[in-house]
């Protein structure tokens, strides 16, 4: 269950864009061996709104593209599809038959700057983000170096296989 809120007023959400982030979103759960019903929030807001919620969550106050909240505890180093294949999940992790994944928070505002300043589409934008945020979800990191390169090689596999590169 993939549910969007628009909670913004800057950029028209069209339905090719839920769609497309939608597929997105259920291909990165695919390619990481996610093969169970899950549910995911997608909201959508304005630099303004994610500043607040950067600042409320992270205590740091300014503007971010994509803020990512797991709601699955992972050891460090270790991501969905290394510990969890045996589906041996808490409870606590469901929501009637769904297992939940945790929610994802775009600004548009960022995203549309950001697509501009790389060179590529705003689609291709939302979509790189989205995907950023499901790898979060899933237990990948980008703190140390290490874990960094191992994140973006799966962010560009991912979009590449789903035909959005750059």
């Amino acid at each position: 269950m993939i549910y969007i809120d628009d909670r913004q007023d800057k950029f028209e959400v069209t339905e090719e864009l839920k769609n497309t982030l939608k597929k997105v979103i259920s291909y990165g759960l695919k390619e990481e061996k996610v093969n169970l019903n899950c549910e995911i929030s997608l909201v959508f807001v304005d630099n303004e709104t994610i500043r607040e919620i950067n600042k409320e969550q992270r205590n740091i106050d300014k503007v971010t593209d994509v803020l990512s909240f797991p709601m699955i505890d992972y050891p460090k180093g270790k991501v969905f599809k290394d510990i969890y294949l045996n589906y041996d999940f808490d409870a606590s992790y469901f929501d009637e038959k769904n297992l939940v994944l945790g929610d994802i928070v775009i600004s548009l505002e960022r995203a549309k700057a950001q697509s501009e300043e790389y060179g590529h589409s705003f689609l291709r934008e939302t979509s790189y983000l989205t995907i950023h945020s499901i790898l979060h979800l899933l237990g990948y990191d980008h703190m140390e170096d290490e874990e960094k390169a191992i994140m973006r090689k799966r962010e560009e596999e991912i979009l590449n296989n789903f035909q959005l590169s750059r």
